[in-house]
């Protein structure tokens, strides 16, 4: 699985950065930064699932890679 983020939507709540600190981290700027490049390990999973669905702007979703089958 990889997350795909709706970078028009993400206004930088810091959200996800409270569920999945070890993925995602909300910058000096108030921008987002994908911490993970590609599949999220399995270990991180449920927190970025945890992540995606607390997100007030809906800008994160999980998308099966083509490894998952």
């Amino acid at each position: 699985m990889r997350i795909e983020v709706n970078w028009e939507t993400c206004v930088g709540h810091g959200v996800c950065e409270g569920a999945a600190p070890q993925v995602f981290e909300v910058d000096d700027d108030g921008e987002l930064q994908v911490l993970v490049d590609g599949d999220i390990p399995d270990k991180q999973l449920p927190a970025v699932r945890k992540a995606a669905f607390a997100c007030p702007e809906h800008a994160l979703r999980l998308i099966k890679s083509t490894a998952d089958k």
